[in-house]
């Protein structure tokens, strides 16, 4: 994580972001990277990784680089549209994320998400998400 940025749990966040295994591993209002451990807890029925995990993957990552571009404002930023591509399916690996934003506005974000194997970096999922940047409580 990078000195000047504080630290970012997403376990903190509840059992559902916990459960997706997402560790950010740095992160500032440009750029976040990180990594998910994937495997049996996170399969559908058919034995592949549930794409919903992707999205969320993809959300969160996002949503913790474009809050942290607007955190000295007094604001953080909430996801108000999500794309996400599965482009190959998993059953078990590590993925590497990069998330970095495609334009950076006073009321609204937009970020690129790609999940990559960590094995080879063929590419299994890429996402899109659309952020509007509102007060924090208090703020």
């Amino acid at each position: 994580m990078s000195a000047d940025v504080p630290s970012v749990d997403l376990t903190a966040a509840g059992r559902f972001v916990a459960a997706m295994q997402f560790e950010v591993t740095d992160a500032d209002g440009s750029r976040v990277t990180g990594q998910v451990d994937l495997g049996p807890d996170q399969h559908t029925p058919w034995g592949v990784v549930h794409g919903g995990v992707y999205c969320s993957v993809v959300e969160s990552a996002a949503s913790v680089g474009a809050s942290l571009a607007v955190q000295e404002c007094g604001q953080f930023a909430v996801g108000v549209n999500n794309n996400t591509d599965f482009i190959r399916p998993m059953t078990s690996g590590r993925l590497d994320v990069v998330a970095e934003p495609v334009q950076q506005g006073r009321t609204l974000q937009l970020w690129q998400v790609l999940l990559t194997r960590a094995d080879d970096g063929k590419l299994v999922a890429r996402g899109q998400v659309r952020l509007q940047n509102v007060p924090l409580s208090g703020a």
